[in-house]
């Protein structure tokens, strides 16, 4: 619930606003996860809260630590025993969390560990926000707390549209996390109409394509969902969301030795974006478990990138952290999955 929701909650149940707030700084300012650690509220409130709300939401399963000490995956059992995962990535004073809005995933690209089960569902507001809670209590430990987040873990964001649009609100929220909006990132593979909504959000938060590929014929092959969505329809959609944010675009783009990294993709690549207002981050590709793709060579990519500087297109190439937890999105969960099958 939002700040508001809640105060309208705790009226309807006979009690003064101010309890809203006070249960809101306890969840999000002390970090509590029990109602009967809220000190300063009586019984008989607790205990309606306990009756009509379900919290904690999350079971940490399990942790991996990766060996530079810069990422950390989470591993969650939500409450009807579906699995989801969150990945914290300290970089200098940085710390982001990459947060999931869906068990599994619709888009099924075929380079990603989160859709080879297909979507299985929705997350709620409070499983998506709940991610971020756990995370920045560990952090608040050591004197830290998440600064930046990504819609990059499980599940296309525009499928979950408003579970994900309120949780950006709450995690916007002065009175629970107060994250920047400028703060906040949202991907996509390109579902066109979501985008177009989002444009039409008071938000302000970055809105990051998977692109993946120079043309419709090659992105068809990687991303089912360019089936449903043309790239010109996709980029014109991204196009609108940067006109009416004034929020810069960042192109998304994964190296796939032999799929989508030949010069000739390079240089298509660079025709079609050039003249725009964007970013083009490009990726090594993430090897997961049983899947027959490996990534480039490091003279390839930066092959790569130099045609695209080449032509004036702004780069940025993604370090790959946790390579060795199985970082990349829903491969822990996967693995997890199976072995509990």
């Amino acid at each position: 619930m939002t700040l508001v929701e809640l105060q309208e909650w705790v009226a309807q149940a006979g009690e003064k606003s101010f309890r809203a707030t006070q249960a809101f700084e306890w969840v999000y300012g002390k970090g509590v996860h029990s109602f009967d650690a809220m000190s300063n509220m009586g019984k008989e409130l607790r205990e309606k809260f306990k009756a009509s709300f379900a919290f904690p939401v999350l079971k940490l399963l399990k942790t991996l630590h990766s060996e530079d000490g810069e990422t950390i995956k989470f591993l969650w059992e939500l409450l009807d025993g579906k699995l989801v995962e969150s990945v914290l990535i300290m970089s200098r004073d940085r710390r982001t969390v990459c947060i999931s809005c869906q068990v599994g995933c619709p888009a099924r690209c075929a380079f990603c560990a989160s859709g080879k089960e297909g979507l299985l569902r929705n997350l709620t507001v409070a499983e998506i926000v709940e991610q971020v809670l756990h995370i920045d209590r560990f952090l608040k430990e050591k004197g830290e707390r998440v600064c930046h987040l990504v819609f990059m873990g499980m599940g296309e964001p525009m499928e979950n549209y408003d579970a994900v649009v309120k949780s950006i609100q709450i995690f916007n929220a002065p009175e629970a996390f107060h994250i920047s909006q400028r703060r906040i990132t949202v991907s996509t593979v390109g579902v066109v109409e979501g985008i177009r909504k989002l444009a039409d959000e008071e938000l302000k938060v970055n809105l990051v394509l998977s692109l993946h590929a120079p043309n419709q014929h090659i992105r068809k092959k990687i991303i089912p969902y360019a089936r449903r969505y043309p790239l010109e329809e996709v980029l014109d959609a991204m196009e609108e969301y940067s006109c009416k944010t004034h929020r810069d675009i960042t192109y998304e783009y994964t190296l796939i030795a032999g799929i989508n990294d030949q010069i000739d993709h390079a240089k298509e690549l660079a025709r079609l974006l050039q003249q725009k207002q964007c970013t083009v981050n490009l990726i090594p590709y993430n090897p997961v478990l049983n899947l027959n793709l490996s990534r480039p060579s490091k003279e390839r990519i930066e092959t790569f990138r130099a045609i695209l500087e080449e032509a004036d297109i702004t780069t940025t190439w993604r370090y790959t952290k946790g390579k060795d937890i199985a970082a990349a999105c829903g491969q822990l969960a996967l693995q997890k999955a199976d072995t509990l099958i």
